[in-house]
């Protein structure tokens, strides 16, 4: 009877082989990816990648467009400006209005004052004549947004500023007219005016066409300054003017009691 040797075995090979732990974001077997440093790198330069291949997508989608644009006709350059002009034009003007433009939403107009009684509508105007001084010397200026320039008539000059002749500069070639006759021209003055304010007063230098026939007893700053120098008129619940971008400066109008003569029949 033959007897079978049984391998000894020691409780050191009997052991089960541990697996080897390694990082699963770089494969690395010196740390675990809790505690992995390389990780966010791999994933910048995986969406630097993701990119680059959207832009070359997009850029190559753009090109193929264009190609198929340009083979079916060549539009000018200055023909889609214009175009482009054309809208912006309609966008700016939501006023403007044509024939085949249905006017929807009409909302009666919020009144910042009381309405005077009917037919007495004309009572609520107010004048936008406020003090000034030209050369040193006080002087009624009418902010005119209908004015198209700024002018003076010859009466009203001589008598704020009798030395007007010594300063006149020449005028050629302008053909003036107001609703009511034709104007003429004299020349042009550039005095110093002050809108004085107690926070501090402002000043300006703007050029004044001389008028002949003109009989207001004023100066009419017209358009073409209000613009220059950015006056602006508030005709909210209170009365006033600003110049420039400060809006916090307020200048008030003078107080002038208008005299209404209604003729009868």
């Amino acid at each position: 009877m033959e007897s079978k040797m049984v391998p000894n075995i020691s409780r050191e090979d009997r052991k089960p082989e541990r697996p080897v732990l390694k990082c699963h974001e770089c494969r690395s077997t010196s740390h675990l990816a809790n505690t992995c440093t390389k990780k966010t790198k791999i994933k910048e330069v995986l969406v630097i990648e993701e990119v680059q291949c959207t832009e070359g997508k997009e850029e190559s989608e753009l090109d193929s467009a264009v190609s198929e644009d340009a083979t079916v006709e060549d539009y000018p350059i200055e023909n889609i400006t214009s175009f482009f002009e054309v809208t912006e034009v309609h966008t700016h003007l939501p006023q403007y209005s044509e024939d085949c433009h249905n006017l929807i939403n009409i909302q009666d107009s919020r009144m910042c004052k009381t309405k005077p009684a009917r037919g007495k509508g004309y009572t609520a105007g107010k004048s936008c004549i406020t003090l000034i001084l030209m050369n040193d010397i006080e002087a009624k200026v009418n902010l005119d947004t209908g004015a198209l320039c700024t002018c003076v008539g010859k009466d009203y000059l001589q008598a704020i500023f009798p030395r007007w002749k010594n300063h006149l500069l020449p005028i050629e070639g302008v053909q003036l007219s107001s609703s009511s006759n034709n104007m003429y021209p004299l020349g042009i003055l550039d005095p110093n005016i002050v809108f004085p304010h107690p926070a501090g007063s402002i000043g300006m230098k703007p050029e004044i066409v001389l008028m002949h026939n003109f009989t207001s007893q004023h100066i009419i700053l017209g358009n073409d300054y209000l613009n220059i120098y950015g006056i602006d008129i508030n005709n909210h619940k209170e009365r006033y003017f600003t110049i420039g971008e400060n809006k916090r400066q307020k200048f008030a109008f003078y107080n002038m009691t208008k005299k209404i003569s209604i003729v009868s029949s």
